[in-house]
């Protein structure tokens, strides 16, 4: 669904990708997984046509990335929903920017339908101000998959929500993406989250950014890190990991 080959990018006089390379297969989860500032949000916005200027070779969903915009689909840190609309409107709002042909019943139908899927059936009157934080980001992802989009891209969706709601997110999230089989990239610093949700977790070293680790854990979800000993090992490799990455 996405390759990347020896893709490189600078940015006046910062590289920040060098001879990046990696696949993803359609339908997987993979998790990004590095630190803050090493290059992950570029990934993705090189998926979705927002960046220009890498060399090397991008392919998303068999074409060009500029070919694949109505195949994508993006859950950001910030939810960005509009502050005059309400939590329905707001989950349509994607379908009509996406097609503007579809009638309003029409969009609001499909919102309706993944606002139920998210668990805010009673609160799709409310507007914004009336949500919690972890109920604006679920509007969010029912925005995203509304277009019924192949590829979904997450940047750090759960980052700024208290550890209980991340929690319950990404329980959610998983149940979401394995009902509607859509290929997620998903970007985190947290090892706990790329852990939980990742098929596999591509780690990323300081710029400029290569793959450093390929991890897949093979663990049945729900995972629960405290508990199994193969994920515990695999979070306690990925932390030396890390401190040997901040020290160079």
């Amino acid at each position: 669904m996405i390759v990347f080959q020896n893709v490189c990018l600078q940015l006046g006089e910062v590289q920040i990708l060098e001879n990046l390379s990696f696949s993803v297969e359609k339908g997987e989860f993979i998790c990004l997984l590095g630190p803050s500032g090493c290059g992950k949000s570029t990934i993705l916005r090189l998926i979705g046509d927002l960046l220009e200027g890498a060399s090397g070779t991008i392919r998303v969903a068999g074409g060009p990335p500029n070919a694949a915009w109505g195949k994508i689909a993006y859950v950001f840190q910030n939810p960005r929903l509009l502050p005059w609309k309400n939590a329905l409107e707001n989950a349509a709002f994607g379908l009509e920017m996406r097609y503007p042909g579809y009638s309003t019943k029409e969009r609001l139908d499909l919102a309706s339908e993944q606002l139920v899927k998210v668990g805010l059936a009673n609160d799709m009157q409310k507007m914004p101000i009336m949500l919690s934080g972890g109920e604006r980001q679920r509007v969010a992802i029912a925005r995203a998959l509304a277009l019924k989009p192949e590829i979904i891209l997450m940047d750090e969706p759960f980052s700024a929500l208290d550890p209980n709601t991340r929690r319950v997110l990404r329980l959610q999230l998983i149940e979401l993406w394995k009902e509607a089989g859509n290929t997620i990239i998903f970007v985190t610093h947290d090892i706990d989250e790329a852990l939980e949700l990742g098929d596999r977790i591509l780690v990323l070293g300081t710029k400029p950014a290569s793959v450093q680790n390929l991890i897949e854990p093979k663990v049945r979800r729900p995972r629960e890190i405290d508990i199994n000993e193969k994920l515990r090992k695999i979070k306690v490799n990925l932390i030396q990991e890390f401190r040997k990455i901040a020290e160079t």
